[in-house]
């Protein structure tokens, strides 16, 4: 009476394994092979000597799907199918590949990597041999073990496990043991015929090779390949984006290749997840591409363009959509209150200098994200200094296009690393991959996971190396126009430039920057427009609200920075030019006056948004790069590099000095909260 194995009263693994450690050989047929099941049973075997008559067979059958199956047997065809050679070597292709790909299938394991191994020196040992049977799909589960036993030399399994795990003891099959003789000589003599078949081939050697070639392999891979592994799968966003979209013939003969990318790029974060920032460094073509990126949606989409800008740009995109034929009305930022909530639907929205929108409370803010929520408008973002104070710079640009609790796909890892996923859980009670979720985490590396989902952003120094010609003549750097002319990345030689002071000369100007009095009084200067922090009342009679007393908190820590910024400021704007300097001084004398107005009649202060970075002279000087920026520590920014702006990229009017220092809305705060 044979024994029963279902793998729920009785598994069929054990017995197995209990029956090859009497035996000296086997032979296996089964529909279906997981190389990483082998493990099951290779200990079993090791002890075999290898070679005919001392090793395990192993015959895999051509196993069709259930949907081939189905479309075979509703054909129209006869069935009559016939094997060549031309057939058996494409079947063979197509086994190898379904073994390469059962190894790129789940996370690997130690156990999986020693468990492969040891099959390809099995293999390798003579102790396995693989064939494939190829004359006709074959199905059979049959397990045959020869032992040195009087009465019963043969023992078979045979059933419905096939040689994985879960087929040997995990799910629920059918297999009975033959231990009648006459039956299992039976057994034996259809696997011999099987086996020697014309259309058996074998497939051992292909399979070592699949196991060396994967992360099983014993053989240790360069660290190159592995960079250029991780830099293959990183790059998947913009290598899709490179194929996906088409530039316009309107931008043919326009564009750099480094812009022709970015655009590409660009359009691909657009369209998969409804906005995008492109947030190159000063002088790299921004507006050119975006106007590139909006016209590919108006063709692709019929998508028309809301262009929102600052005021004194507004004339300058009005002619980048008339040169390049864009359907899109521009309109102030200064506008938005009164024009947005009644302007018809446009379904792409592109903001220009997004980095100043990043107050969500402001009333500007509101309304343009209103406009966009409303219209499930897309959204492109330009800003070379997207990142300026803290982390919620960025999402607050995001939030613009972007519902905060939308799911990203992706984890703030390091932070979930820090404190484990329900302890984040009980704090913040917010979707694990939502962009609320990144709000709550400092770890830069998170931040640039984020952003890499979208923004482009790339440097100077990044097109000069990847995307520059070099010049034989001369070795110089430079970038080719359409129409073949090049335009070089200058060559900075610092010069020493000597000139004599004389103290004693009332006209001598240099004498004059550099005296003394100027000095100390540049340095003297108390600046308590810079230094609120200072003078905040310690009981006011009205408390500060819980925003108020966040921007107090602020000021309070950063004083002596905004402070030190002025002074630097009006040193270097003395250096410029007699009329920079005494420019810079009308300035700040207004603002002067604007605060004494709001404290003499008890006044909200119109303390700015933008705080210390006002004062960087990265938002008001062309060599803005010149300085020390603390991008750093989130995004590659060149320094010292603004220079290179020479190699004109934008072919419309350049962007005014007042373009980048409008400042989309103040923060204010009541004059009674300080003591002068």
């Amino acid at each position: 009476m044979p024994n029963i194995f279902d793998n729920i009263n009785q598994n069929l693994l054990p017995h197995l394994r209990q029956t090859l450690d009497l035996a000296y050989r086997a032979d296996f047929c089964v529909g279906y092979f997981n190389m990483r099941g082998w493990r099951e049973l290779d200990s079993h075997i090791q002890q075999w000597t290898g070679g005919a008559g001392a090793q395990c067979r192993l015959l895999v059958g051509m196993q069709r799907l259930p949907k081939d199956e189905l479309r075979k047997y509703f054909s129209f065809q006869e069935s009559g199918e016939r094997m060549d050679n031309k057939t058996a070597v494409l079947l063979r292709q197509r086994l190898a590949q379904e073994f390469r790909e059962q190894l790129i299938i789940g996370p690997p394991t130690n156990d999986d990597e020693a468990g492969l191994r040891r099959l390809a020196q099995q293999i390798r040992d003579g102790q396995v041999v693989v064939k494939l049977f190829l004359r006709h799909p074959l199905h059979a589960k049959l397990y045959l073990l020869f032992r040195q036993d009087f009465h019963t030399p043969i023992i078979g399994y045979t059933g419905s496990s096939n040689l994985t795990f879960s087929g040997l003891s995990g799910q629920g099959e059918l297999n009975l043991d033959v231990v009648e003789q006459d039956a299992a000589n039976k057994l034996a003599h259809w696997f011999e015929e099987r086996w020697d078949d014309r259309w058996c081939v074998d497939i051992s050697q292909e399979l070592v090779d699949i196991i060396d070639e994967s992360w099983a392999g014993e053989k240790l891979i360069p660290p190159y390949h592995i960079y250029l592994k991780m830099a293959y799968h990183l790059s998947r966003e913009a290598r899709a984006g490179l194929s996906e979209f088409t530039i316009p013939r309107e931008f043919n003969d326009k564009l750099f290749d480094f812009q022709t990318a970015a655009v590409k790029i660009a359009a691909r974060h657009l369209n998969q997840r409804g906005g995008v920032l492109i947030g190159d460094v000063v002088g790299l073509g921004k507006t050119i591409m975006a106007t590139a990126v909006a016209k590919i949606f108006e063709e692709d989409y019929l998508m028309d363009t809301l262009i929102l800008c600052p005021k004194n740009l507004v004339k300058m995109w009005e002619w980048y959509a008339s040169e390049y034929r864009l359907h899109a009305k521009v309109m102030s930022i200064t506008r938005v209150q009164q024009e947005l909530p009644d302007l018809r639907r446009y379904r792409l929205v592109l903001i220009d200098e997004s980095h100043n929108l990043r107050n969500r409370e402001g009333k500007r803010y509101r309304a343009i994200q209103e406009y966009i929520q409303k219209n499930d408008s897309r959204c492109i973002l330009l800003s070379a200094t997207p990142y300026n104070k803290t982390y919620l710079d960025l999402s607050s640009q995001l939030r613009l296009f972007m519902p905060e609790t939308a799911d990203l796909g992706i984890r703030p890892e390091h932070l979930l690393r820090e404190l484990t996923e329900v302890e984040f859980v009980r704090r913040h009670q917010a979707p694990l991959r939502s962009l609320e979720a990144f709000e709550k985490s400092e770890h830069a590396d998170d931040w640039r996971e984020l952003m890499s989902l979208f923004m482009v952003r790339r440097t100077r120094s990044f097109i000069r190396d990847n995307y520059a010609f070099t010049d034989e003549g001369n070795g110089r750097k430079y970038l080719r126009f359409a129409d073949g002319s090049r335009a070089y990345f200058p060559d900075r030689h610092p010069r020493r430039a000597t000139f004599s002071i004389n103290e004693s000369d009332p006209t001598d100007q240099y004498a004059r920057m550099y005296d003394e009095s100027v000095v100390d009084t540049i340095n003297g200067l108390n600046l308590p427009r810079y230094g609120l922090g200072n003078y905040i009342r310690k009981k006011p009679a009205q408390p500060p609200t819980p925003r108020e007393a966040k921007i107090i908190d602020d000021l309070s820590r950063g004083g002596r920075r905004l402070m030190g910024f002025s002074r630097t400021n009006l040193f270097k704007r003395l250096e410029s030019s007699g009329y920079a300097f005494l420019l810079s001084v009308e300035r700040h004398i207004l603002r002067n006056y604007i605060f004494i107005h709001a404290l003499e009649n008890n006044l909200e202060l119109p303390i700015g948004t933008q705080g210390a970075e006002m004062l960087d002279t990265r938002f008001e000087d062309e060599d803005a790069e010149a300085v020390d920026y603390a991008t750093d520590e989130l995004f590659d920014d060149d320094t010292g590099e603004m220079a290179e702006a020479t190699v004109i990229i934008d072919m419309a009017p350049q962007r005014s000095e007042a373009a980048r220092t409008e400042s989309y809305g103040t923060s204010r705060l009541w004059a009674a909260c300080f003591v002068f």
